[in-house]
């Protein structure tokens, strides 16, 4: 049970810093740089597609958007063992679908950092080493680094 509590209390600490990490973007807000594409983005309530992706928001119509779902997205997936914790089975598979999906939306320049932080937090709901040993610190990192660059 203290390994939960300590799980917890960490999960809890990194959201906060998911959180503070991307307040309040305006549409006017930087833009990554690593794509070249002006290609506008679709719908963001569509299929996600791998043409999604490739603008300068990724798969989202504003730099708020994308700051706005991506900060959601990470501290949601610091607090998936929570979800698991209190037996929300369904919410817990929505949750993860969300986290999906966003992986699969967000700028070029985030892809595989949001990928390995997707990788991480659920494989965190069957292993809590990934929280005690740091890698989901690690695996949040970049995407906290993105978001303080491209958000703030």
């Amino acid at each position: 049970m203290k390994k939960l509590a300590r799980t917890l209390t960490a999960t809890a600490l990194v959201a906060g810093a998911a959180l503070t990490a991307c307040s309040a973007p305006t549409a006017g807000g930087a833009q990554p740089s690593t794509s070249s594409s002006s290609q506008p983005a679709g719908n963001p309530s569509a299929e996600p597609a791998a043409s999604n992706s490739s603008g300068p928001f990724g798969g989202f119509a504003s730099a708020a958007e994308a700051c706005a779902a991506i900060s959601e997205q990470a501290t949601g997936a610091s607090l998936l063992p929570m979800a698991a914790a209190q037996g929300a089975t369904a919410e817990l598979e929505q949750k993860k679908a969300e986290l999906s999906e966003t992986a699969q939306r967000v700028p070029e320049a985030l892809k595989a950092d949001f990928a390995k932080l997707n990788e991480v937090a659920v494989a965190g709901l069957s292993d809590q080493s990934v929280y005690s040993s740091g890698q989901f610190q690690e695996a949040m990192a970049p995407v906290n680094q993105w978001l303080a660059g491209n958000c703030g």
